[in-house]
């Protein structure tokens, strides 16, 4: 772990982890989607102290035929919540199954340039058949062809955002050169299904490269900054953390909490009426804020972070923010990131050297 003090994540997309959440949001269903509402709750996360935000996405829309739900593109999204913030990293998910990862890496580097390195990456996968041909791409069939499709994906990017240097950008009017040519590289990357030669189109990184986070079994460890583990209990959580092999490591919890007007059991039971809550395989805490400020403690003592999936936004976030997040600060237990500071930074992570520059001969080092 980076230090005594937690990192915690939320997950902000549409109205909650729940199918039905929408059926007991605070809004009318017409305002899912509206700017006004996206930056309304990610300041909400934001002035609690969470650390990052996550926005979950994918080519098909979520949810059952009877729970409707609607989606801007994550990165659309968190671009948007990038300008309206000035300390919570934003890391929206984007799946490289079929997606190009030459055009990922650009949108992701752009994001990172508009929020001045507080950019994120979640790097999951599109499962259903009925993506591929949404994309109009072969079905990528079976767990091993999708894991291959990610991990090429995250060495497609990480080798983009590199194949700018730090200071290959001149923008010099005297001399009317925009950039340095010896600065910028070709990857020269061939996968089993692509070849991406590059350079990027979009200059480095402010972070150098994006934290990138997802889950150790399907995306290789050391491609990963951060490892997202589940389980359904906390033995499970403790032993997938202490294999996962990377820098850091968060935990995957689901959480339903007491409300003033409702337990956390009744509200779960009203939404069951329309559809289940699909277990995912994480830890689940349905019950009272003290016992779940019991359980974060005691995964602080395993993990270096804690990605909290609400029930019902409108209703948890309110509760995380006003009673969670402030009791642990009394507790000293997480870390509060502060304006101006990047993701890596906040998290304890260095600013990675590029690898074409460190590779370069040590007199042509020199003489640039």
């Amino acid at each position: 772990m980076s230090g005594p003090a937690l990192h915690l994540a939320v997950e902000l997309d549409g109205d909650g982890a729940h199918p039905a959440a929408w059926r007991r949001a605070a809004h009318s269903p017409d305002q899912l989607l509206t700017p006004r509402r996206l930056v309304r709750i990610a300041a909400v996360a934001e002035n609690a102290g969470f650390t990052l935000i996550t926005l979950d996405d994918g080519v098909l829309p979520p949810g059952a035929a009877k729970d409707p739900l609607g989606r801007i593109g994550a990165v659309e999204r968190a671009a948007f919540v990038a300008a309206s913030t000035s300390a919570i990293g934003i890391a929206p998910v984007v799946p490289v199954t079929y997606a190009e990862p030459f055009h990922v890496s650009g949108q992701l580097a752009s994001l990172d340039h508009i929020s001045a390195g507080r950019a994120g990456w979640v790097v999951t996968e599109e499962e259903r058949p009925e993506a591929a041909r949404a994309w109009g791409r072969p079905l990528v069939a079976g767990a091993a062809a999708r894991a291959r499709e990610s991990r090429d994906g995250v060495e497609v990017a990480r080798a983009l955002w590199d194949s700018w240097e730090d200071d290959a950008v001149i923008r010099s009017v005297a001399t009317s050169r925009y950039l340095d040519r010896e600065r910028l590289h070709h990857v020269d990357f061939s996968g089993d299904t692509y070849v991406v030669k590059g350079p990027g189109i979009v200059p480095r990184p402010p972070q150098g490269q994006l934290v990138v986070l997802g889950r150790p079994d399907r995306v290789p460890a050391a491609q990963l900054d951060v490892a997202l583990v589940e389980g359904r209990d906390l033995t499970s959580v403790t032993t997938a953390a202490a294999g996962a092999g990377t820098p850091r490591v968060f935990a995957e919890v689901e959480v339903a909490l007491d409300t003033p007007e409702a337990t956390a059991a009744e509200r779960v039971a009203d939404l069951e009426r329309y559809a289940p809550w699909r277990d995912r395989g994480r830890l689940r805490h349905i019950g009272s804020v003290d016992r779940l400020i019991a359980l974060i403690a005691e995964l602080g003592r395993h993990v270096d972070g804690v990605r909290l999936h609400p029930l019902v936004l409108d209703e948890d976030l309110t509760v995380l923010s006003r009673l969670v997040l402030p009791a642990l600060s009394a507790q000293r237990l997480v870390a509060r990131p502060l304006p101006g500071t990047s993701l890596r930074s906040t998290l304890g992570l260095e600013r990675p050297v590029n690898r074409f520059a460190a590779a370069a001969p040590a007199g042509q080092e020199d003489a640039r």
